[in-house]
């Protein structure tokens, strides 16, 4: 294996369509060791496939990556919402046989489609003024986070779909996005490390660092936290994934190239490059490796993917759509009256990066941004409302019903009643809409 194939081993491009461009193909030809794929690849389940066969064609062993992690993070049914509730609604039901159930027919679905490696579960541990994570988490707690991270390992991994524990060594104890910005940890790095133990001893394959301040460096970047505190203590010899190169936790500062020849170095294997970054990135990110990296820590990064590429043969086997509808309904908390909706309005929120705008929505709801003028209503619902004070003045309306999809932090003084589905999955939308009516 020479450098620039080591080198190309080691990123995970992505691009737009159902078509992959000559690009890459010929990045996979140079070997290349696989795509990031998102809901800009999937048109229509049948064109997934389609282009899951054309990318194999380029070469059998290629890793095909999609954030899949059911509620509000959905690749595969972007458009309609997924069938699956996420990590919130599953911690509150807590039983970790329904999440590893939940989690099997994911991979099944995955499997199905030709993708081979799911960048899920969410690991982190939620504090409530998070902006990005929120409901991906299965909670605050990091015993009850961390054995339904197992499951969830268990039912994906079953299915010959490796899974993903992210985010390293924790994003949810920060209250600031590394899509837009460096955010500094929290509170003792060690709070947050159970869930990715439990991932650890479940047999996961791999982990995603996050853009993350611990000490002076982005966690991806910093080698005590990749290489010692991953690597040594906690005995992970899988494959680490850095988190999309163009977020601003790492490039604001260290740029595209300097960060992935950092992440490298200080221990991580494969360099996602994102939605946002294409042939010319790739190009240059590979050049500045081969210049900067040694060859050894190279074919140490391409060997562990090859590795992972070698497991990752999708086995094809039930989907059980019901057991999300189950999930979601045995996740509802339910307060006061709900029942009786004719008007609803939705308060929605600016979309964060991961999750994307939704297109779908409690059926008939009238969506009413910050700013807009907000009609009467019989339903308000809102998302995370305690940290959006517009949201909780329109809503708390005397005799309204107010559905929250994101966290339950806050309660309403003067509604009738108050439902919480811990999630904005279309099945957890579907459960709430059973209810009201």
């Amino acid at each position: 294996m020479t450098p620039d194939e080591a080198a190309n081993a080691c990123i995970f491009p992505s691009f737009p369509g159902d078509v992959p461009p000559d690009w890459i193909r010929r990045f996979l030809a140079e070997g290349g060791g696989g795509i990031v794929l998102f809901a800009y690849n999937v048109p229509t389940r049948k064109r997934l496939s389609a282009l899951c066969d054309a990318l194999r064609s380029e070469r059998a062993d290629v890793l095909l990556a999609i954030d899949e992690e059911g509620g509000d993070v959905t690749r595969l049914e972007w458009e309609t919402g997924s069938s699956y509730p996420g990590g919130a609604a599953l911690g509150t039901v807590d039983d970790p046989a329904l999440t590893e159930a939940v989690a099997a027919s994911i991979g099944a679905e995955l499997a199905d489609a030709g993708v081979n490696w799911n960048l899920a579960p969410v690991a982190d541990v939620n504090v409530p003024a998070n902006p990005v994570i929120g409901t991906r988490a299965f909670g605050s707690d990091p015993s009850l986070v961390g054995r339904h991270v197992a499951a969830y390992v268990r039912g994906v991994e079953g299915r010959g779909v490796a899974a993903c524990a992210k985010h390293f060594p924790g994003h949810g104890s920060t209250e600031q996005d590394s899509h837009l910005e460096l955010p500094s940890l929290l509170g003792d790095v060690a709070d947050g490390l159970p869930p990715f133990r439990a991932a650890i001893e479940a047999g996961v394959h791999s982990i995603m660092t996050a853009h993350v301040r611990v000490r002076e460096l982005p966690a991806t970047l910093d080698p005590a936290i990749v290489g010692g505190l991953l690597r040594e203590e906690l005995g992970f010899d899988g494959v680490v994934m850095a988190d999309a190169l163009e977020m601003k936790g790492v490039s604001a500062t260290f740029g595209v190239e300097r960060s992935a020849v950092l992440a490298l170095e200080a221990g991580v294997d494969a360099l996602c490059v994102g939605h946002d970054l294409g042939d010319e990135s790739v190009a240059a990110i590979r050049a500045a490796l081969v210049s900067s990296v040694g060859e050894e820590r190279l074919r140490e990064a391409a060997g562990r993917i090859a590795r992972l590429a070698e497991w990752s043969q999708p086995r094809v086997g039930p989907v059980d759509r019901a057991v999300g509808a189950d999930a979601a309904r045995r996740a509802l908390v339910v307060e006061g009256d709900v029942g009786g909706a004719r008007t609803i309005v939705e308060l929605r929120p600016v979309a964060n990066i991961a999750a994307g705008e939704a297109e779908h929505r409690l059926d008939g709801a009238i969506v009413v941004r910050e700013g807009e003028a907000v009609p009467p209503a019989d339903v308000f619902v809102v998302r995370d409302a305690h940290r959006h004070a517009w949201m909780r003045e329109a809503a708390d309306v005397a005799g309204s019903v107010v559905v929250e999809t994101g966290l339950p932090v806050w309660r309403p003084a003067r509604a009738r009643g108050y439902l919480a589905t811990n999630g904005g999955s279309r099945a957890s939308l579907d459960a709430a809409a059973e209810l009201l009516a």
